[in-house]
């Protein structure tokens, strides 16, 4: 069984239906999804906000790299990009945690290195597991803990939105 939480992200395009297009194609791995957000851009790039929500997938056919392919694959259908680090995207899919495997493989670092600190992908993930933890610098930490280290304003730039992923379009 692998089991991994995804984030996902959009800041170009219609970024609901990039957020869209990674349920769909990724179908019935999804076993739960978040609200959608809308989020104040991380990494001091200066660009619109993103639209952003957590997944938790489970396919015994993929581990943690196989997730990450996957993504790629549905940031190449989105036409995502990579010109500049944080910089807008189309679709960004990132692999926070894949069971309990921990890597330092460039390539992939699990748990995701900065997860801990990026509130856009705590309160999506608290949203769909309420008891979620994570391991940061060698311990496991609830992720309802890590949320009150974060800056005030780091959290204030999570809003929930309206807007819906629907699982029922596959």
């Amino acid at each position: 069984m692998s089991r991994a939480v995804l984030s996902i992200g959009s800041n170009v395009g219609d970024s609901l239906a990039h957020l869209q297009s990674v349920l769909d194609g990724l179908g019935d791995a999804v076993v739960a999804v978040s609200p959608v957000y809308s989020t104040a851009p991380w990494g001091g790039v200066e660009q619109q906000d993103f639209l952003n929500a957590v997944l938790v997938v489970d396919d015994p056919a993929l581990d943690g790299y196989g997730w990450l392919r996957r993504g790629q694959e549905l940031e190449t259908a989105a036409d995502r990009v990579r010109i500049e680090r944080w910089g807008p995207r189309t679709l960004d899919v990132d692999v926070v945690t894949c069971d309990d495997v921990r890597s330092d493989d460039p390539e992939l670092t699990l748990p995701h290195p900065r997860a801990h600190e990026r509130a856009f992908v705590l309160i999506p993930w608290l949203d769909v597991e309420p008891d979620a933890v994570l391991p940061v610098a060698g311990t496991t930490t609830r992720v309802d803990a890590l949320l009150p280290l974060l800056g005030e304003d780091e959290r204030a730039g999570v809003r929930r939105t309206q807007l819906v992923l629907d699982r029922r379009s596959r």
